[in-house]
């Protein structure tokens, strides 16, 4: 028998006001074609030779992870699982800046050692003093919901040796930043700044997940799922219909046809929900996609700014039970968590 496995708290720092649900009634609203996140004030949270030392994405991931395994009462879970699209990549850009403009020598190793795509995932268990099971998932797109399903395979196992006691709590995450200079790139390559698409952002994502339910829980996760090469297998949780679907429409056609359609397709007169037009756009977007519907569920409610479909914008008065969580990179890899309340 699995376990029952739920989602305890999370913390997020993006677009919106940082480590605060206070977007959900009302949102910060942008008009420019790329954002950066929103820091709080670090010198409330780290002593100043931390904040010398780690690069704002580093900061980040800490402080959201600190603070959502102290909402949740767990200092040290069975496992830290990261998804992370670019990583530090600010930190990869000054070291390699200094490696061409000082000629490779007098190097500060700092820069380097924390430019690798795990440095997020292993800061976090160093501070925490976590010695489980740790590992970091970057794949472009679908990194946050990869980290995930590993989360829940491993919670939905039965204790074995290795484990001991089994999985029973889990920190997982998802960060990206988004500099100036990779920007401009992805806007010359037309991957972001088009007409018409939703700003790019900056992703930081901790939620605590545990096999027991807290008195504050936001949502019970009921299945993880991935398809690749499209959607000529019908996922298996599809066979039931959900309340609602939150996908990552962007505003590029290319991108938000493929949700149409696969929608229409599996999940006929479904409303669907949207969230990169108030969290912006980056490869761990979905996670702030996952937070979104959580909250939704925490709160019993869905605000109009959410909600994709113009038709639903008056809501039916049923009880919000469950929603989808649809993401999908280049519509090759499509990814499905099924969220439901508790």
């Amino acid at each position: 028998m699995t376990n029952s496995i739920y989602i305890n708290t999370i913390k997020q720092i993006s677009v919106q006001q940082p480590l605060s649900d206070e977007w959900f009634d009302a949102p910060v609203q942008y008009a420019d074609n790329y954002v950066r996140a929103i820091d709080p004030d670090y010198k409330q949270y780290f002593t100043p030779n931390e904040a010398r030392r780690l690069g704002k994405i580093l900061k980040r991931a800490l402080l959201v992870s600190r603070e959502a395994m102290k909402d949740s009462g767990v200092a040290n879970p069975d496992a830290i699982i990261t998804g992370t699209g670019l990583g530090c990549i600010e930190n990869t850009e000054i070291f390699l800046d200094k490696l061409v403009r000082e000629g490779e020598e007098l190097l500060n190793p700092t820069h380097f050692m924390q430019s690798t795509h795990n440095t997020i995932s292993s800061l976090v268990a160093i501070d925490a003093k976590c010695h489980n099971y740790n590992t970091t998932y970057a794949h472009k797109g679908i990194s946050f919901e990869c980290a995930l399903q590993d989360a829940f395979l491993q919670m939905s196992l039965p204790p074995t040796p290795s484990t001991r006691g089994g999985v029973k709590t889990a920190l997982v995450g998802a960060h990206d930043e988004m500099t100036p200079a990779y920007f401009t790139l992805l806007q010359k390559g037309e991957y972001l700044g088009r007409e018409n698409q939703v700003f790019a952002g900056e992703t930081a994502v901790a939620m605590m997940l545990s096999t027991e339910k807290t008195e504050n829980a936001y949502c019970k996760i009921e299945a993880v799922e991935k398809v690749y090469g499209g959607l000529r297998v019908k996922p298996a949780m599809t066979d039931n219909q959900p309340d609602y679907i939150m996908v990552g429409t962007n505003g590029v056609a290319e991108n938000d046809n493929v949700y149409f359609e696969n929608c229409a397709k599996l999940f006929s007169n479904v409303p669907l929900l949207q969230y990169k037009n108030v969290f912006g756009e980056s490869y761990t977007a979905p996670a702030l996609g996952v937070y979104a519907a959580a909250l939704c569920l925490k709160k019993g409610k869905i605000p109009d700014f959410l909600i994709l479909d113009t038709r639903h914008k008056t809501q039916d008065t049923r009880p919000l039970r469950n929603i989808l969580c649809y993401n999908h990179f280049e519509n090759k890899n499509h990814t499905f968590v099924l969220l439901s309340n508790v």
